[in-house]
């Protein structure tokens, strides 16, 4: 389906109601209802979904990427940001609070395991939001939940982004408990039990670690999981999970988002993946 200029205009003031990644393995069918199909009308709307590309788009591309290897951050520049980060993260929550990122009410949407746990009747759920900034995963959540036996964790190694979660209004300790944790430290979280959790959320945190740690990050998350229990996260996808975990979703969200005040065009494009915890075969 494609929305044309002579059908309900109005529809581009709606929130967005549909996924639009595409998983890239080739039995799965491409999502999205919002296809640009003329170029023309490219400023009825402030986002479309699927769209490539073209070649001169994919060069301009390249030239930026090349221009910017040309320069690179210097080493000690490097280190600086990569050993104080909690630091700098620090500093960006002290100016912005929770004024910076918006709420994940597309989490619906993209996760819809996530909305199932608030549901009244499916009893016990546990949920680990790592790298949490200001609650944007746990708020929607709590918002709508009916489930009394759900409780929600969540984390941050910036100690102001968990006094903004704190000082929410919306916090409720009997549903959540938000605390400072490294998602790379070689240990788990003392109020978290190995195995005890449904899922885990991982929203644009594994791009912010270093690649070095990546293998020591999946580690924890994988003792900190049930059995069964699932991966949700937007970021680098196989390379990654792949050695613990089965792959539910390997996902690409490609949207051209519009600005049509400043009639500018921004190409976004988005990983996103599903992962579940290989179940563990019975001792014999």
């Amino acid at each position: 389906m494609s929305l044309q200029p002579d059908q309900d205009t109005d529809r581009s003031k709606l929130k967005k109601d549909w996924s639009s990644v595409r998983d890239i393995r080739e039995d799965t069918p491409t999502f999205g209802t919002r296809i640009l199909e003329n170029k023309e009308h490219v400023w009825n709307h402030n986002a479309w979904d699927n769209v490539e590309w073209d070649e001169e788009q994919e060069r301009c591309a390249k030239e930026k990427v090349l221009k910017q290897s040309n320069k690179p951050m210097p080493l000690e520049e490097q280190q600086k940001y990569h050993q104080d980060a909690s630091k700098y993260w620090n500093t960006f929550y002290l100016h912005n609070e929770n004024k910076f990122f918006k709420d994940r009410q597309w989490l619906k949407i993209e996760f819809p395991e996530l909305h199932n746990t608030t549901k009244s009747d499916v009893g016990p759920k546990k949920i680990f939001e790592i790298g949490c900034g200001a609650g944007n995963t746990m708020f929607p959540l709590l918002s709508v939940n009916q489930n009394p036996e759900l409780f929600i964790y969540a984390c941050d190694f910036a100690l102001n982004a968990v006094e903004v979660v704190k000082n929410n209004p919306a916090y409720n300790p009997q549903h959540s408990s938000v605390f400072v944790w490294d998602l790379t430290s070689t240990s788990i979280p003392e109020n978290i039990e190995p195995g005890s959790l449904d899922i885990v959320v991982l929203i644009f945190v594994m791009s912010a670690i270093h690649p070095q740690c990546w293998s020591q990050a999946v580690e924890n998350v994988y003792k900190m999981l049930k059995p069964g229990g699932l991966v949700l996260f937007r970021d680098e996808i196989q390379t990654i999970w792949g050695t613990k975990f089965t792959l539910e979703q390997n996902a690409v969200d490609r949207r051209l988002i519009v600005n049509r005040h400043r009639r500018l065009q921004m190409y976004r494009i988005w990983l996103q993946g599903k992962f579940r915890k290989i179940e563990e075969p019975n001792p014999l």
